[in-house]
């Protein structure tokens, strides 16, 4: 009998544990939100993402989900897993379209997978400046490619960036477009970064985000493309000799939902949603900038890294050297888009 109470005892503590937690774990059951507005039943959303919390776009999520919740008085409840908790930046796409997490904030550069315009956003040293920045995602050429995602049944909901792409190596320093040549260099899965890289004879490898650092400890890659705020929430800079500075690329996020999902929502749900995507992109323009200087200022102040920053003359060669993949790659993305952004670049510096 004794045994049989334990049993019991313990099947009923593992029934309430399992309750408990059941939604903060992936599982098949999609949102559904059938005009139950002002009910107790909470709607509930998994945001999956593989940056850590300390980064623009960690903070953004938590501050999006801060948002949902005052603006529904806690009746929608964005639950955000980072670090790639549920699931890598190579699977985040499939896992929305099929159910298993509900928002994601994927790489610009991974959605070429879905449309080669995608890659309008990774043409080298496309932006001068982060007004430049601003004015290319949240304009016409932003829009068009959040439109783009329609055809794939995704909802875009907005643009985040994250700022400037700077390289790290343990070959360096990284002066001239030259010294690049024969290093293993990480890069995201981009055919027009890849591109880039193959212009200067680096060797580039398209792996995971999460895989970064491992690969540079263990010697498989010489170096890697990333932000400051990346870098330093990775501490690659403990495992990386040298820092450029160069703001040779933009890096930039879209906030997606599967468009079935979103269809299941009544309006007051999606408008809630949609002002709180709105609030939180305007805190992400002014906050990713902030927090790459900050952290820039930390790595200088915490790690023995070297560190270059390009002059204006380097720059100009590097971009001079660049420059063919914009002609190699006009017929891929589409010579319009490739067009907006040299007139883009030219309005914000003048031309090269």
């Amino acid at each position: 009998m004794k045994n049989i109470f334990v049993y019991m005892l313990l099947l009923g503590t593992g029934i309430a544990i399992v309750l408990g937690y059941y939604n903060l774990f992936p599982h098949d059951e999609l949102v559904y939100d059938d005009d139950q507005e002002g009910l107790s039943d909470q709607i509930i959303f998994k945001f999956s993402h593989v940056v850590a919390e300390n980064t623009p776009k960690g903070r953004a999520a938590d501050k999006f989900a801060e948002l949902v919740n005052e603006k529904s008085n806690g009746h929608i409840k964005i639950v955000v897993f980072p670090n790639g908790s549920l699931f890598s930046d190579i699977d985040d796409i499939n896992a929305l379209k099929e159910g298993q997490v509900h928002i994601i904030a994927t790489s610009t550069s991974k959605l070429g997978v879905l449309s080669p315009e995608w890659g309008v956003l990774d043409l080298p040293f496309a932006f001068p400046n982060h007004e430049a920045i601003h004015k290319g995602i949240h304009g016409p050429i932003g829009e068009h490619l959040l439109n783009s995602l329609q055809k794939n049944g995704i909802i875009g909901l907005a643009h985040w960036s994250n700022g400037f792409k700077q390289i790290t190596s343990n070959k360096g320093p990284i002066v001239t477009p030259q010294d690049l040549k024969g290093q293993k260099i990480r890069i995201m899965k981009s055919d027009v970064i890849q591109a880039q890289y193959d212009l200067l004879g680096a060797k580039a490898q398209q792996e995971s985000f999460n895989s970064t650092y491992n690969l540079i400890e263990a010697g498989h890659v010489d170096g890697e493309e990333n932000t400051i705020s990346n870098i330093h929430s990775k501490k690659f800079y403990n495992v990386q000799k040298h820092l450029t500075i160069s703001n040779h690329g933009y890096l930039g996020y879209v906030v997606m939902m599967d468009q079935k999902v979103w269809d299941q929502q009544t309006k007051n749900t999606q408008q809630i949603l949609l002002e709180a995507m709105d609030e939180t992109t305007a805190w992400n323009d002014r906050h990713s900038i902030l927090m790459n200087e900050e952290q820039l200022e930390l790595i200088k102040r915490n790690s023995s890294i070297q560190i270059h920053e390009l002059s204006d003359f380097e720059k100009q060669e590097w971009i001079k050297e660049l420059y063919p993949v914009y002609d190699i790659l006009s017929t891929t993305i589409g010579s319009k888009l490739v067009e907006d952004i040299k007139e883009l670049r030219a309005t914000y510096r003048g031309a090269d």
